[in-house]
């Protein structure tokens, strides 16, 4: 161990060579998820979800982080970020370590899967594969169901080339004029309004059958060219930068602005990468390429079917003995007897002698998604603060949420019940944009005070505030979480919610509001530590303390719980922590640019990431304080954005109860030895398995086994 008068002469932790780069560890974690889809241990359709997740990953990388490195190279920028990487190094990099990963998920796809679902009874094949009857019967569904909705889009000159919308399916296809016998181009792309497979009548044998709607088109292109001759087609995709771009000093009206920003989004951006088949000719890929200003490391060659994410769609086939056993979110314990009331309530129409205040009173609440029901717990807190006559006001921030959520439902009937409601929907949440924009004209047309978030920085925080008579005082009911008020990512991601009345949370959670919605500057927090304004500096005091422990003969501890891992100043200050003798253990799902178990720098830091059927999503950060332990969870992950460009809110667990429970829960995980990668100083990461003799640890089963008992 360095003595700490050496660590600062001796070493640079600065230098680049102890970062990962930020894109190249998120590939990283995008092959992980890919290993679910080639695990024999992972059931069929849950294979195909995670080949599918693959997918619907790189789409999202592409369109933003890609996006951006591109616009960089385009506009001259060399900047080299903390690992030493400039963009155009960076955009090599990840063409070299993704091509090779992109080739293995399709190989897997349509060498083992296809075989597999085969084996099943479900059989997905190819148009050339079927019977006359058959495509008979697809034939009149082409006339029928998909003609009507394809437009042929000629390319000469009178015709330009068509722009086309981003992700979209289009087939290139060479006709050629039998008067003048010359060759022409067309578009035809594939519409996205229909199933992207086509189900044909099942037999005797088969749980499911049928083909892609686009060799359905493909094998019926006569009737779009009639009177020319079809010589060929080929199948392409492509990808667009979709990130919004908005000028600050112009977007003076933040709804207006992104309205006509997504008015362009699926059309309007550079194309940032192709994907085509290896048959596609010569001719053919010049075309495109000159027309969309490509180079050969932007085009991605598709050796079998393009778009996996459409292998989602068969999760929906009832075959429970392909999936993961189902799991139903338990009642919280202590939240039990309130929600049988409220279902003899609802039968009978009896008047309601308990609510959840009374329980939070009693002492602080922690829920744990989607281990624990999120209707029962979350919504059904604003549904009750709807109800209560004694509810002055609910005020609560919203990311993300779905249309069938019962919130929208609860804040509307408060708003008309007379109670002032104030909500922040964050109009800038990428690709919910116009979701939350749907949903907030609606709130506002129904008196609800809609603030459409602040220029300059996401809200991404999770909070709801609800201000409560209770005779003479008034009293704030809190809730503070780690994931988004959707009721659909509460059964698939796995989040933490705290329930308090403690004086000084709600205190801070009413300053927080004021600065959301007015123009408050709250420098301090009694207890929640905040970003853009407090939290880089907390957290880093929070980890000096840890050294200033251990320089103190005393024991040091870190355990902390993200989704990312990126700021270079928390990492540095890790590493003055490994350092000077703090144990670290780093539950890190995604990205993670800490290069963990270098001599002298990070020799006691261990970094895991967790991959299952759940998206580990919650954040817990964890210090051992010489004993005293201090646990938090919160909204935000250790990165630039969330610390510098985002609102978030951490707050501190001081029930010690559930401070004990988020241990248990972080050392459940550290034990992992199913789900957990653990990070190599190499970057690459090995998946931890059994050791002989030694039982299977899913932290994940382990959890749902523990929240069953209850039942």
């Amino acid at each position: 161990m360095l003595k700490s008068e050496e660590i600062s002469t001796t070493i640079s932790l600065n230098d680049s060579q102890y970062f990962f780069n930020r894109e190249l560890s998120w590939l990283e974690f995008n092959r992980r998820v890919l290993h679910e889809a080639l695990d024999l241990r992972t059931p069929l359709l849950e294979r195909l979800k995670f080949t599918a997740i693959f997918s619907a990953n790189l789409d999202e990388y592409f369109m933003v982080r890609v996006a951006v490195l591109k616009e960089q190279v385009q506009a001259g920028l060399n900047k080299r970020t903390q690992d030493g990487l400039t963009p155009q190094e960076q955009l090599k990099a990840i063409a070299k370590l993704l091509h090779p990963m992109v080739n293995e998920q399709h190989q897997n796809f349509e060498q083992v899967l296809r075989q597999e679902m085969v084996s099943h009874g479900i059989y997905l094949l190819n148009y050339t594969d079927i019977s006359l009857e058959q495509r008979s019967y697809l034939q009149n569904l082409f006339t029928e169901r998909i003609f009507p909705v394809l437009t042929p889009l000629a390319v000469d000159p009178s015709h330009p080339f068509p722009r086309m919308t981003n992700l979209s399916l289009n087939l290139a296809v060479v006709v050629k004029d039998p008067v003048t016998e010359k060759a022409k181009f067309a578009k035809v792309k594939v519409p996205n309004i229909l199933p992207r497979f086509i189900e044909l009548p099942q037999d005797l044998e088969s749980e499911w059958i049928g083909v892609p709607i686009e060799q359905v088109i493909a094998h019926n292109l006569e009737t779009l060219f009639p009177g020319m001759i079809v010589q060929e087609y080929h199948l392409f995709r492509l990808t667009r930068n979709a990130d919004l771009a908005l000028a600050k000093q112009e977007a003076d009206d933040l709804l207006l602005a992104i309205q006509q920003e997504l008015r362009g989004r699926d059309f309007r951006g550079s194309v940032v990468r192709l994907e085509i088949q290896p048959s596609m000719p010569e001719f053919v890929r010049e075309m495109l390429f000159s027309e969309m200003e490509l180079t050969d490391s932007d085009v991605y060659e598709i050796d079998g079917l393009l778009n996996l994410k459409d292998l989602m769609s068969f999760m929906a086939l009832p075959l429970a003995e392909l999936k993961d056993p189902p799991w139903t979110p338990i009642i919280p314990p202590r939240l039990y007897h309130i929600h049988q009331a409220n279902q003899i309530n609802k039968s009978k129409k009896a008047e309601k002698t308990e609510n959840i205040f009374a329980i939070i009173q009693q002492n602080d609440l922690l829920v744990h998604h989607p281990y624990e029901s999120f209707s029962a717990s979350v919504e059904e807190f604003i549904a009750e603060a709807a109800r209560d006559d004694q509810v002055l006001a609910i005020k609560m921030t919203l990311y993300r949420s779905c249309a069938d959520s019962e919130i929208f439902q609860s804040l509307i009937a408060a708003a008309e019940s007379g109670k002032q409601v104030a909500v922040l929907v964050e109009l800038k949440a990428r690709f919910d944009e116009e979701n939350n924009i749907t949903w907030a004209q609606k709130l506002e047309k129904s008196g609800i005070h809609v603030v459409y978030g602040l220029i300059g920085l996401k809200t991404h925080t999770k909070i709801v505030l609800v201000v409560r008579r209770e005779g003479a005082n008034i009293r704030r009911y809190v809730h503070i979480g780690t994931g988004n008020y959707n009721p659909q990512t509460a059964k698939l991601y796995t989040d933490l919610g705290l329930f308090s009345c403690r004086e000084d949370l709600g205190a801070d959670l009413t300053d927080l509001f004021n600065y959301l919605t007015g123009y408050a500057h709250q420098p301090n927090y009694r207890k929640l530590l905040v970003s853009p304004v407090n939290m880089r500096d907390r957290i880093i005091a929070l980890i000096r303390r840890e050294i200033e422990h251990c320089q103190n003969g005393k024991t040091g501890r870190i355990i902390a719980k993200m989704n990312a891992l990126v700021d270079p100043q928390i990492i540095t200050s890790l590493y003055a922590a490994s350092q000077a003798g703090v144990k670290i253990d780093l539950i890190v799902r995604g990205t993670c640019c800490l290069r963990p178990g270098v001599p002298e720098i990070s020799e006691n830091i261990s970094v895991i990431s967790i991959i299952g059927r759940f998206l580990e999503h919650s954040r817990i950060f964890y210090f051992h304080n010489n004993g005293q332990d201090e646990v938090y969870i919160g909204s935000a992950d250790l990165m630039p954005r969330n610390l510098d460009r985002r609102v978030e809110a951490v707050t501190p667990v001081e029930d010690p109860k559930i401070a004990q429970t988020l241990q248990d829960i972080l050392e459940i995980m550290l034990a992992d030895n199913r789900q957990a990668w653990e990070l190599q100083s190499n970057g690459s990461y090995i998946q931890r398995h059994p050791r002989k003799h030694e039982p299977e640890r899913s932290s994940q089963k382990i959890l749902m086994e523990i929240w069953r008992s209850f039942n």
